[in-house]
């Protein structure tokens, strides 16, 4: 995800194809059928999570078996853009196929035959010193430009896609051969990321290299926002680490990432990657945790449960604060800014970005783990106060705002993939534990002077 990338929304489109037969006779049809009213706490979960894993499973493109960009179920499709594949929503996809087998949404002979389909594409299409572009057309494998000068490797799309490789090999390497096999492949791909390459010679991680442009897009890596993942891994790899005064200098700007700054008086602990006093959009707290577990998780710099908990708190505060009076907001009603379609295009929202009042389901929900009183309060309003407006196939739409009656049906992958993931950290800590237990990642967090979570 790139804030300074801004396009109109009737340019992202894409063709529903379906990879695979939908499911019948399951939790969520029947769930579905009931008064939402009536639905338990933990029903109204697992009919969310359930509806909107579909997205990466009969949602899929056909040939890779990943997860396409954008699902536009009302049309509006541009040319050659049916088939595009993104690579950071797939991972959190492949993350959300091993929910789907934890929680008997899809068999395990199932869920490993999709997984080993896209093993198998990621290890056949172009890298760039072993990180994968942004976009790939998925019927061809070609790479996409994501704009001019970014046609080559994607680090952080790179590094979402690597938390899912690491927790597909921690789930299948004790397994039979075929999960061993599997397992493997995850670990291969994963040990041939070159992350010191992404260095360009520097303290600090660079975002892109193109071979025709190589350091062109010139985006230096640094905190607080979604990428501290990558210098997690970065720090962890096995084959090609970057040293840990990196993280500390690149990534937390020699110290200068600590911060006094309140937001509603609630501290925000880290400086956000945003202007002065401002906090970023939530999937700044979601991305990098899907697979890394804030609680318990520190440095010397934060208490990163902390940091995403009051993150989370000030979105809420502002809702509850309701400064431009928009319909439908409060902690108990509407709550949530992401990186989303939006009345004017596709926007980063957050609470000083906020002009037509728009939510993204995903920011409330996906932060279930940090408030799961607020972010289950969310669901409800959704389906009992809107219903229909804002429900679909794949679950909630990508995006809405009630005062302007303002009802797209289109999901965008990035999205949806941390609903599914969230829910089932906040339910059991699966996703957490199978990536929090590999032995690389903690010993690259062990480097970087972190105290953390085993898994």
């Amino acid at each position: 995800m790139k804030l300074f990338y801004l396009i109109s929304a009737s340019v992202l489109s894409i063709t529903l194809i379906n990879c695979s037969s939908p499911r019948t006779g399951n939790t969520a049809d029947t769930e579905s059928k009931k008064s939402d009213s009536t639905l338990s706490d933990d029903s109204l979960i697992n009919l969310v999570q359930e509806q909107t894993f579909q997205y990466f499973w009969d949602g899929a493109e056909t040939n890779s078996g990943l997860a396409r960009e954008r699902i536009h179920i009302d049309g509006e499709y541009p040319q050659n853009d049916e088939n595009v594949i993104t690579i950071g929503g797939s991972g959190f996809g492949l993350m959300a196929v091993l929910v789907g087998i934890h929680n008997g949404f899809i068999t395990k002979e199932e869920g490993l035959a999709r997984i080993e389909k896209a093993l198998n594409f990621l290890d056949k299409i172009d890298r760039f010193q072993g990180a994968w572009s942004h976009w790939y057309h998925g019927d061809t494998g070609e790479p996409k430009a994501f704009s001019k000068n970014d046609d080559g490797g994607d680090i952080v799309e790179t590094a979402f896609m690597a938390q899912a490789l690491i927790s597909i090999r921690e789930y299948y390497k004790n397994g039979n051969e075929a999960e061993k096999k599997i397992a493997t492949k995850a670990d291969e791909l994963w040990k041939g990321i070159n992350w010191d390459f992404y260095r360009n010679g520097k303290d600090m991680l660079y975002w892109h290299w193109s071979p025709k442009h190589e350091w062109g897009m010139n985006h230096a890596i640094q905190g607080f926002d979604e990428c501290m993942i990558a210098y997690i891994l970065a720090a962890s790899s096995p084959s090609h680490a970057i040293p840990a005064d990196t993280y500390h200098k690149g990534w937390a700007r020699d110290g200068a990432i600590r911060t006094s700054i309140t937001k509603y008086d609630i501290p925000t602990v880290v400086k956000h990657n945003a202007k002065e006093g401002e906090v970023g959009p939530l999937f700044w707290s979601h991305y990098s945790f899907l697979g890394l577990n804030p609680n318990g998780l520190s440095d010397q710099y934060a208490n990163y449960q902390e940091v995403v908990t009051n993150h989370t708190k000030i979105h809420i505060a502002y809702a509850e604060d309701n400064p431009k009076q928009f319909k439908g907001y409060g902690a108990d009603k509407g709550w949530g800014w992401t990186a989303s379609y939006s009345t004017n295009g596709y926007n980063a929202h957050h609470p000083d970005n906020d002009p037509t009042g728009v939510i993204s389901p995903t920011a409330a929900i996906s932060s279930i783990p940090y408030t799961p009183k607020e972010s289950i309060s969310f669901m409800r309003y959704l389906k009992d106060s809107i219903g229909d407006k804002i429900w679909g196939k794949y679950g909630f739409y990508d995006a809405y705002s009630e005062t302007e009656n303002w009802y797209p049906q289109r999901y965008l992958a990035i999205d949806q993939g941390p609903m599914v993931v969230m829910i089932q950290n906040y339910k059991d800590g699966f996703i957490w534990n199978l990536f929090m237990g590999a032995p690389d990642v903690q010993e690259g967090l062990k480097k970087l002077g972190f105290s953390a979570p085993q898994g």
